[in-house]
């Protein structure tokens, strides 16, 4: 197979390749980081070019192969690291100018997980400043781009991992998620994610002088942004591989006890105070057919109040920022990160002091709310946004902006809240004037059934299609 093509395989068909020996490692490699070297300076995606090193340890897995070594799981996939997670060598910038220099002393849990299978970093992936936008730029790095073109944003704040993976930079992309960041880029850029449960990834920066705060910790989560929900399946038993790091991490499969009967799915298109888009309004409905097709019992059915759970979730992160966060934007942050921290303030009055003690344990309640809902519902479909997504720095047109990139998006952030897991999948190719534009759609599971949700985006892939090969016939 020509190399000039191979930069199209997912990973699922390169670690099959790879591991029967009719594709090798520095072959796999090579189509990826040529493929970089093609759309990447248009993109600005990967922010640091780690070609070299890839292709070394690419052919020191093809001389392991050769001498009898097992193949890992991902044996030869090419994949990125965002710059908010340590790589051994490698700054953990987050985006931000003062910590260009930060060099991590080791890798990250994830970064170790993933190198263990076989997979090969070919380089590391834009984010905003601290991360914590739904936007991805930076006074260090610059702006990274949407793959089908400059009229979206490449969502935040792994932005860099969404347009690197559906540009063909890699065959999956690490990212995180503390209010959206692997499912803001899945819908912008047309990829497949699932954003893991409280728990199921390990994660640690060996880098970090100080532990995050108790939101952050149990809001914030590790993931990959992929083309296909089969590579999914593929490689998210690496990423939950143990780390003793750490220290609440739940060892558990990947795939859960098979569940009897027709899986029942709670369908829902309610906006609250938002108006529901129509080519939204048409994903929602070609993703629930797509299930109703493929066997699921849908139901339009309303889940416990998301509305509420995410308001408040968000007040009570944007109160832990306010007290630990806060300091550091104002010092090191740009002007435009600054004014954004100031507008998230305003959508989302922090809660402080007392009261913040007292919504982090009404956590608790909303939780239990969604546990005996999903007893009877194990999955629920659900928009993600109301809108199709927006342009490039939205997010800094004031309130108005902010409100339409972070203050509508609460079935987002609710899940973080609650711990549960949430894949996001495009079901439409929407038709819009300033260009083309994919729609995506939700799926919350039961805690700890991931694979479940992963299911799910698979039905509806199989009736949409991968929005990669559109992407690829436009790009040309």
């Amino acid at each position: 197979m020509k190399n000039d093509i191979l930069w199209q395989l997912d990973a699922t068909e390169i670690a099959a390749r790879t591991s029967q020996g009719e594709l090798s490692a520095e072959q796999t490699v090579t189509a990826a980081i040529d493929r970089m070297n093609a759309v990447n300076p248009d993109l600005n995606a990967v922010v640091e070019d780690l070609s070299t090193e890839a292709l070394e340890r690419a052919r020191q897995l093809d001389r392991g192969r050769a001498a009898g070594k097992p193949s890992g799981p991902l044996h030869g996939v090419p994949v990125t690291i965002k710059i908010n997670v340590d790589q051994k060598g490698h700054a953990t910038s987050n985006g931000v100018t003062a910590l260009k220099d930060l060099i991590a002393p080791d890798d990250a849990p994830i970064v170790r997980n993933l190198q263990d299978a076989g997979a090969v970093v070919i380089g590391r992936t834009n984010t905003p400043e601290f991360s914590f936008r739904a936007d991805t730029d930076n006074p260090l790095f610059g702006r990274t781009h949407n793959p089908w073109g400059r009229h979206i944003s490449p969502g935040g704040s792994s932005g860099g991992a969404g347009s690197a993976v559906m540009a063909g930079i890699g065959a999956l992309a690490h990212g995180n998620d503390i209010g959206g960041s692997l499912r803001f880029p899945a819908a912008a850029n047309g990829a497949v994610t699932v954003k893991p449960g409280l728990g199921r990834v390990p994660a640690w920066n060996p880098s970090q002088s100080a532990e995050r705060g108790l939101l952050a910790q149990s809001m914030s989560v590790q993931g990959l942004i992929t083309r296909s929900a089969a590579d999914l399946h593929l490689a998210m038993p690496t990423m939950i591989a143990p780390d003793a790091r750490d220290p609440f991490h739940v060892p558990m499969p990947w795939r859960g006890e098979p569940m009897d009967g027709p899986l029942k799915v709670a369908f829902t298109r309610n906006t609250f105070e938002y108006d529901l888009h129509p080519e939204v309004n048409a994903a929602l409905e070609t993703a629930r057919d797509a299930l109703s097709d493929a066997g699921y019992i849908v139901e339009e059915v309303e889940p416990p109040n998301v509305f509420e759970a995410g308001r408040i979730g968000y007040r009570a992160l944007m109160g832990e920022v306010w007290t630990l966060m806060k300091q550091d934007v104002d010092a090191y942050g740009s002007q435009t990160v600054r004014d954004i921290f100031e507008v998230y303030f305003q959508e989302f009055p922090p809660f402080l002091e007392t009261e913040l003690l007292q919504m982090m344990a009404k956590r608790s309640q909303y939780a239990r709310d969604w546990s005996l809902f999903l007893q009877d519902y194990p999955l629920v479909l659900t928009p993600f946004q109301p809108r199709p997504f927006f342009g490039p720095d939205r997010d800094t047109e004031g309130a108005d902006g902010v409100h339409e990139v972070l203050g509508c998006a609460v079935y987002s952030y609710a899940m973080n809240f609650l711990g549960l897991p949430a894949a996001c999948v495009p079901s439409r190719l929407a038709e819009l004037p300033k260009g083309k534009q994919p729609i995506s759609v939700q799926i919350v599971a039961r805690r700890w059934r991931e694979d479940l949700a992963v299911d799910a985006a698979q039905a509806i892939e199989s009736r949409v299609g991968r929005m990669c090969q559109p992407l690829w016939d436009q790009m040309g």
